[in-house]
């Protein structure tokens, strides 16, 4: 039979535990990425610059390749 990772009790120092205590921050980092990436989107017009857009869509790659690996970790 099958067991999940929170019936099993965790030693310090495994894996599960890194998991367990690391998402949280994972995904704030990943959410603080995806509004820098927006707001450079967003004042690309007011600052009349073609790079911002770019910059912004980069790191909106990076955000939306990273978000799959963190739900993962639940």
């Amino acid at each position: 039979s099958q067991t999940s990772v929170k019936d099993k009790k965790v030693k310090h120092g495994s894996y599960s535990h890194i998991v367990h205590c690391c998402r949280k921050k994972c995904l704030l980092f990943n959410d603080v990425l995806l509004i820098v990436a927006v707001l450079h989107t967003g004042f690309s017009r007011r600052a009349r610059s073609f790079e911002m857009i770019l910059i912004g869509r980069f790191l909106e790659g990076i955000g939306a390749g990273r978000t799959p690996h963190y739900s993962m970790l639940m």
